[in-house]
Parts: structure tokens; sequence; C-alpha cells
């Protein structure tokens, strides 16, 4: 008996598509060509924990994408790792854009911004239908000044 689950195929990598659509995913920030949002999002996608006034499905995506790039037009989105086994896929990237506009409340501070990116995927026939994500936003705030909050 051998213990390379693999080799049995109880445990099967992810696919290069499901690999192409985390790519595809994350590149849309750098991109901004929104016509493959529907190729690679299921129709109920859900996006767990939504953002103020975000909604779920490739719309929810596009508007947010958009929203984004267009309050930070140099954003990118550097994809460092992904991992995980067919239809479960951990992803691990950070999004670097400068701070020009509010964000979060905060005013604009014209400086550059990194926030690390930890995101868990579900993915079907090659799309994805839910993803976890925990943003570093007390990175953001201590970059920004905003943390630890002053008292006066």
């Amino acid at each position: 008996m051998t213990t390379d689950q693999t080799a049995e195929g109880l445990v099967k990598a992810l696919t290069q598509q499901e690999i192409d659509t985390l790519k595809t995913f994350y590149g849309l920030f750098s991109k901004r060509d929104y016509s493959v949002i529907e190729q690679i999002l299921a129709p109920d996608w859900q996006d767990i924990p939504l953002g103020p006034g975000q909604q779920d499905g490739p719309e929810g995506y596009r508007s947010l994408v958009q929203g984004f790039t267009e309050a930070f037009p140099d954003v990118i989105v550097n994809v460092h790792e992904i991992f995980g086994t067919h239809q479960r896929a951990g992803v691990r990237a950070e999004m670097v854009f400068t701070h020009g506009n509010e964000f979060m409340g905060i005013p604009a501070t014209n400086q550059k911004l990194t926030i690390a990116i930890h995101e868990f995927h579900h993915l079907k026939n090659g799309r994805l239908e839910k993803t976890w994500h925990l943003e570093d936003w007390l990175t953001m705030l201590l970059q920004t000044g905003a943390w630890p909050v002053k008292s006066h």
C-alpha cells in the first residue's frame, strides 16, 4: 500500500483550467478586460464576506473591479502562490496601488499601499462558485497612518 494518495487518485491536483481561471480572476485588476467574467464565475458566484454595497454574481464582481480600478488607476494584483486540490484552491497575493482617493473612509495620502490577500475558492467545472477572503486591512491602516487611532 502506498502513502502517496495522488497515485491512487484520492487527491487530485488543480487542473490547468482551474489555475488559469484563478489567474484571470486576479488579472482583471491589471488587464481591465471584463469580457471574461462570465467565463470564470458561476452565475451564482458568492463573495464572502461582501463589501459595502457589493453584490454576488458576475455583475457584482465586475462592479467591484471597475470601481476599484477607476478610483485607483495604477492598481495591480500580484499572485504569488496558487495551491490546493481539484475544486478547492488557496491564493496568496498582494494588491499594490497609490492611495490617491478616499479609501474606506481614509482621505487620500498619495502613498503607495501594499495589501496582502489570502483567499480560498471553490471551483466547479473550471469556474469559481465561492470566494472567501481575508485581506490585510490592518497593514493598510498602518501604512496610511490611520491606525493606531490617536486620542484627542
